[in-house]
This record gives structure tokens, C-alpha cells and sequence, in this order.
């Protein structure tokens, strides 16, 4: 009951709190540029006078887009090529040479507009190892075409999740080119160009303005058909946003200035919100920071605060659906297995999965289906412990306090459930110290917590800046870990006092 109540307490703090004036919620995709441009526009808004929440890495463009027209999110970064094709499903070529103008006429029906156009292009592009193309001789997408039709594939692709599946990339570029290889696996973007420079993949898909481009000695191979439109980049947002504060932003960037931006944050490990400070002032530069100072930065008690209203709130849920199924679970056997094979199969589906499928059933992102994908979680080790607890119970119990004149509810409250606790209580530790570790992935949907260092840290192949929040989910983990033994030794005293201390021994097997 204390969890629940805590639970509730957390969840009325986060109501009042939305009270207040509400901040511009902008948003950003899960690489190094758009991290940059979110910041940008976000200390943009701020120093306008304007309150602005940056709201990292939430996804790909389909996550954004929803989260922008259901209003989760404001405004964020966005492509001139990623709207006609991705979001307005044009696929033409006149199409995706289309006029910001002609771009807002076809966006108004969805309640959003493209503006403050930021004065760059960044297209995609394959690339492979300079010394690969000069062997090879391929300098354009036709002549790798022509090479891998000529001789039996042996390049190895490492193509972004998001190229594969998108309308303007992978399958759509093999049918324009007649391309013969197989894209393989997918590989986060801000993995390829160290499993590129390692030999692991022989081609992948880039941004135009990557950070790496100007380090590696990779060739970009020319688009020579004009698959790809421009993608030049605006800021995509609702209509009823007013945007004069971020015009000041329009035209100020160019190709070159991204790339050393991307620079800065990925390859030489200055966090965004520095760059971001430095583009729009004078500010000295900041150099990189260690791993003792990211630990330590000043997010981290934000962050400890929402992992741990994540992780109470959806153990709580769990404890107040999971105990009464364990309970039907063990007073209906016929109703064990059926309940036992559902939640096993929830405990399945992968949380990534499992989010987005929440967020295109409750058209939202953040805390609530965060939230949600932990309680299906938390629920298999709560219900079979509850279950397994209750079983080990002596029948004999159960026949002594109903022939006293106990009726089956005061017997399961004042016998069964006592006993069964220690096994009951090591099905909610095995619960809370597993949600801990899983609710890292809430960042991916703007619910915030730990996961937001971790995924950044991915998104710009920063190990210090993952493990600046893994470490902290760690600590956690262990703390909860040592809160749930300190309950169990307060209650051993009273189990091991009672002859019958079967559920005792059940609960290592039912953990």
C-alpha cells in the first residue's frame, strides 16, 4: 500500500507541475544533427523570453510526426525530403522539388506548417572506404550498381533501421538503381562508421553533413540518377505555433558549419547544449568532459527523479492487478495455466515494439506508455510468486481457520497471504530491480529518466556519456535490490517463528 501511495503522490506532483505555463515542447530525432538543431532552437526560444523544453532522441520521423500532430511536441527538425515523401506520401520527382510554400499548402489539412527554412541540405548518400572504391572503381551509385551486377555481391551493408524501412531509402533507391545487394541487418547510424572504419561493413547510408565525413577517408558515392530530393532543413511544427522568435535562425547555417558543428558534440565530445551556446553567442568553448563530470552534470538528480517515478508507479500498478490474479490463479486452477501462458507471453514482446505500438493505440508519447510497458512488464514475476507462495501454504492451515469460523477471505488475509509474503515479496524485488534496467528505453519516447544519456551517448558513439547513465541505473538497480532485503529480513523473524515456513523455501524458486 505504501508503494501505491508513493505512487500517487509522484504521479499528483507531475499534474500540478503541468499547470503551470507550458513550455514549447520541441522535440528531436535520435542523431548527433538533429540533437544539435533541438538544442539550438530550444536556447533559441529561451533566450526570446519563451520557455522551452528540448525533448532528446525520441525516434524516428514516424514517432515525431504523430507526437507533433497530437501535440506531445511543439515543433522539432525536419527535411524538406522526409515531408513530401515520408509524411505527404508524394513520391513524384516534381513533387519533391516542391516550394516551401507548396509544402505548407499540402500540410495545413494536418494542422502543421514548415518554416524558418535553416539554410542547409542534408541529403542521404551511400559511402564505402575510399580504398575499397578506388579498387573497385566505383565512384557513383550506377557504377556500384554495374560492378554488383557484373560479379557476384560481396559488399556487406550496414544501413540505418530508419533508411531500410523508409519510402525515399533503401527498397525504393535498389528498384531506381537495380541494385542486387541485400541490405542485411540493420545498424544504428551512430554505429556505422566505426563498424565501417573496422572492417565489419563494406557500404553504408549517411547524412550529408555527417561529423565523420571530414575525419575518414570515406567516399560518398554520387547520386547520379537525382534519386534523392533535397532535403533541406526547417523546423517542422504545429500551425498555431507562433514562430517569430526562431526566425532569427533562418539562413544562419550552412553545410560546411553543420558539419563542424556535428564536429564538436560527436568527435570531440562537448555536449550539445555547449555547441548549441557557442553557435548562437560568444561563449568560449567548452572542452570535453570526462566521465566523473557527466556522471555528476547537473541533469542527473532530474533524471534519478523520473526513472524512479516510472519504476514506483508501474510496480505499483503491477502489485494491485498481478496479487489479485496470483490469488484467482491459485483459488481457480483451471484458471492458472490460461493466466500464467498470458502474462509469460506479455513478458515476451520486445519493449521497443511494445512502444510503438502503444503510441499509435493512445496517439501520445512519454510517461504514460513508458509507464504502461513496465507494468505488462513487472506483471509475470508478481503473479507467479503470488501463485507459488499461496500453493506452498499447508492445506491443513487452510481447514484450521475455517473451522475456527473464519470465513475464506478473513483465511486468505489472516493465514495464507502471511505466510505466502516472503515468496510474494521476492516476485515485486524481481520486479523492481528488472524495471529499473528496462526503464532506460522511456527516453526513446520522451518520458526522460536515465535512458536519455544512454541513448544519447548511442546516438554520437559516446561511451563515457552511456555510461554515465548506465552506471546511475546500476546504483539504482542495487539500491532497490538492498531496500527489498532489508524488508525480507524484517519479516523472516515472524516466518521462521512459524512451523509452517513452506512459502519460505518456495520463494528462491518462485524469484
Amino acid at each position: 500500500m505504501s508503494l501505491l501511495r508513493l505512487a500517487l503522490l509522484t504521479c499528483l506532483i507531475l499534474v500540478m507541475g503541468n499547470l503551470h505555463a507550458q513550455p514549447v515542447k520541441v522535440g528531436s530525432k535520435r542523431f548527433t544533427e538533429s540533437y544539435l538543431l533541438g538544442e539550438i532552437v530550444s536556447q533559441t526560444l529561451s533566450a526570446q523570453g519563451r520557455p522551452a523544453e528540448h525533448r532528446q532522441g525520441l525516434g524516428n520521423t514516424a514517432i515525431l510526426a504523430a507526437a507533433l500532430r497530437e501535440g506531445q511536441i511543439d515543433v522539432y527538425p525536419e527535411y524538406t525530403g522526409t515531408i513530401v515523401r515520408e509524411l505527404l506520401k508524394r513520391e513524384s520527382p516534381a513533387d519533391a522539388q516542391a516550394s516551401l510554400q507548396q509544402i505548407n499548402a499540402w500540410l495545413a489539412p494536418l494542422g502543421l506548417k514548415a518554416g524558418v527554412p535553416l539554410g542547409f541540405n542534408n541529403s542521404y548518400a551511400l559511402a564505402m572506404r575510399e580504398a575499397d572504391a578506388v579498387r573497385l572503381g566505383i565512384a557513383t551509385i550506377s557504377d556500384l550498381a554495374a560492378k554488383t551486377a557484373k560479379d557476384t555481391p560481396t559488399l556487406k551493408m550496414g544501413l540505418s533501421h530508419e533508411f531500410i524501412a523508409r519510402a525515399d531509402g533503401w527498397p525504393a533507391l535498389q528498384r531506381a538503381y537495380g541494385l542486387k545487394l541485400s541490405p542485411g541487418a540493420g545498424l544504428d547510424h551512430g554505429l556505422a562508421y566505426q563498424a565501417l572504419a573496422g572492417g565489419q561493413v563494406d557500404l553504408i547510408d549517411v547524412y550529408t553533413t555527417d561529423a565523420q565525413l571530414a575525419r575518414q577517408p570515406v567516399r560518398v558515392l554520387r547520386d547520379d540518377r537525382g534519386f534523392f530530393p533535397r532535403y533541406d532543413a526547417v523546423l517542422l511544427m504545429r500551425a498555431t505555433l507562433d514562430d517569430a522568435p526562431l526566425q532569427a535562425l533562418a539562413g544562419r547555417l550552412d553545410e560546411a558549419r553543420m558539419i563542424r558543428l556535428n564536429a564538436a558534440a560527436e568527435l570531440d565530445g562537448r555536449p550539445f547544449a555547449d555547441v548549441a551556446r557557442g553557435f548562437l553567442g560568444p561563449a568560449a568553448p567548452t572542452a570535453a568532459q570526462g566521465l566523473t563530470q557527466r556522471l555528476l552534470a547537473p541533469d542527473l538528480a532530474r533524471l534519478l527523479g523520473q526513472h524512479l517515478a516510472l519504476v514506483l508507479a508501474s510496480l505499483a500498478m503491477a502489485v494491485a492487478l498481478a496479487v489479485p490474479l496470483g490469488i484467482a490463479a491459485h483459488r481457480l486452477p483451471r484458471l492458472a495455466a490460461p493466466v500464467m501462458a498470458v502474462v509469460g507471453l506479455l513478458q515476451t514482446l520486445p519493449s521497443l515494439a511494445l512502444l510503438a505500438f502503444l503510441i499509435a493505440l493512445l496517439g501520445r508519447i512519454g510517461f504514460v506508455p513508458a509507464l504502461l510497458v513496465l507494468f505488462v512488464y513487472a506483471l509475470l514475476p508478481i503473479v507467479r510468486n503470488t501463485h507459488a507462495g499461496l500453493q506452498a501454504v499447508p492445506d491443513g492451515l487452510r481447514q484450521a481457520a475455517l473451522a475456527l469460523g473464519l470465513t475464506r477471505g478473513q483465511a486468505l488475509r489472516a493465514v495464507e497471504l502471511p505466510l505466502a509474503l516472503p515468496t510474494l515479496l521476492a516476485g515485486v524485488k524481481t520486479a523492481a530491480v528488472t524495471n529499473v534496467g528496462t526503464a532506460t528505453v522511456a527516453a526513446f519516447v520522451g518520458a526522460g529518466g536515465l535512458g536519455e544519456r544512454i541513448v544519447a551517448g548511442l546516438a554520437v558513439n559516446d561511451s563515457a556519456l552511456m555510461l554515465a547513465g548506465a552506471l546511475p541505473a546500476a546504483g539504482l538497480a542495487i539500491v532497490v535490490q538492498l531496500t527489498f532485503d532489508a524488508w525480507e529480513r524484517l519479516i523472516s523473524p515472524w516466518a521462521a517463528s512459524n512451523p509452517h515456513n513452506g512459502p519460505r523455501s518456495s520463494g528462491g524458486q518462485g524469484a
